[in-house]
């Protein structure tokens, strides 16, 4: 009988560890807030529509976390770099004219080049800095964006549909729909399955960068980035050029960066310029942890796990939280409640058996 219990333990702690503690605690709760909200009489098509339209808009900048984790620099708190290389591919798309769905590949194809070169950049800037990794980062993405701010009213576009009525510079939000931009991929080969809406542009958009990051993974340079970050005096015993993976790594998850926040912005419709990036790398290193990941190991399961999770849990809080606490704003509470505190123990368990 003692073996026995012992087994079962040993079994349940063993269930935990793999699925995740984090995981597990915020995913049972947004079952429960989803059982809450039914009682509630509040539409269970209409939360789930809306966790599969913001899970498709957030998917690809939780994806740029992994190259980041992988290489050993820890989460990617510079998201923000990559953000605003892609809000400038953005408005430069606007301005050379291009409308609809050439707006969309153009500023995809100008955010690629543009943000190679700057994580290269920023790559190097981590190889300057090993052990203060996520603290530089930190900075690295608030420094951006503030530099940034200045740049949207210097720099000399003249198209009316996105700069001031007075004054020169750029709005600080530029509306998607006067270019034919607003919610492309949302539409495209949009379908309803027992009233649930499937923005099946997004998600294939979605799948295909998490499928091409799954590759890469599996190819030699990227398991060499891999072994760099989990053992770094081994995978340079053996030959394997750490500094030039982490720079890599870095570029791959600026790209992914500059490529999600386009596909964000064609999601909600609107581009939003000057401090709006400035927190969005965290709610996109909270969604990858409570996937399951770590601060130095992440997979793409990870993220699609994290994504839904966590804008499930974001869309499912507000109307539940409206309803039970009329006149209150908690949804935004708990918002920064679950991001924080996850991010805070993940980075405890950094040093403590998280790897």
């Amino acid at each position: 009988m003692v073996e026995m219990k012992e087994k079962g333990s040993f079994s349940f702690k063993e269930t935990v560890n793999k699925i995740g503690l984090p995981t597990l605690i915020i995913g049972v709760f947004w079952l429960i807030l989803i059982i809450t909200g039914g009682f509630l009489g509040i539409s269970m098509t209409t939360l789930l529509s809306d966790t599969l339209k913001r899970a498709g808009m957030n998917g690809i900048l939780v994806l740029a976390m992994v190259p980041s984790i992988q290489s050993g620099t820890g989460p990617n708190f510079a998201l923000p770099v990559g953000i605003v290389c892609g809000l400038f591919s953005l408005v430069s798309s606007i301005e050379l004219g291009f409308t609809g769905a050439a707006w969309l590949a153009a500023s995809i194809a100008f955010a690629i080049p543009l943000a190679a070169v700057v994580g290269f950049l920023y790559g190097k800037l981590l190889n300057a800095v090993k052990g203060s990794e996520m603290t530089i980062a930190t900075y690295t993405g608030f420094s951006i964006v503030a530099a940034m701010c200045l740049a949207w009213l210097m720099i000399p576009f003249k198209n009316p549909k996105m700069g001031w009525f007075i004054g020169t510079g750029l709005r600080e939000t530029i509306q998607l729909d006067a270019v034919g931009g607003a919610q492309i991929l949302n539409n495209f080969w949009k379908f309803t399955i027992g009233g649930i809406i499937i923005p099946t542009g997004m998600l294939l958009v979605f799948g295909v960068c998490c499928f091409i990051v799954w590759l890469y993974f599996r190819s030699k340079s990227g398991i060499a980035i891999s072994a760099g970050g989990i053992n770094p005096r081994f995978a340079q015993a053996s030959g394997i050029e750490i500094d030039n993976n982490r720079i890599k790594a870095n570029m791959l998850s600026t790209v992914l960066g500059a490529i999600g926040i386009i596909v964000y912005s064609q999601g909600y419709g609107y581009a939003q310029l000057y401090s709006a990036p400035l927190m969005m790398a965290f709610s996109a290193v909270a969604a990858i942890l409570i996937g399951g990941a770590t601060a130095s190991r992440a997979k793409v399961s990870h993220v699609i796990i994290g994504v839904i999770i966590f804008q499930g849990l974001l869309t499912t809080a507000l109307p539940v939280a409206n309803q039970l606490f009329e006149g209150t704003d908690l949804s935004e509470i708990l918002r920064m409640i679950i991001q924080n505190g996850i991010i805070l123990y993940a980075l405890t368990q950094v040093k403590g058996g998280g790897k």
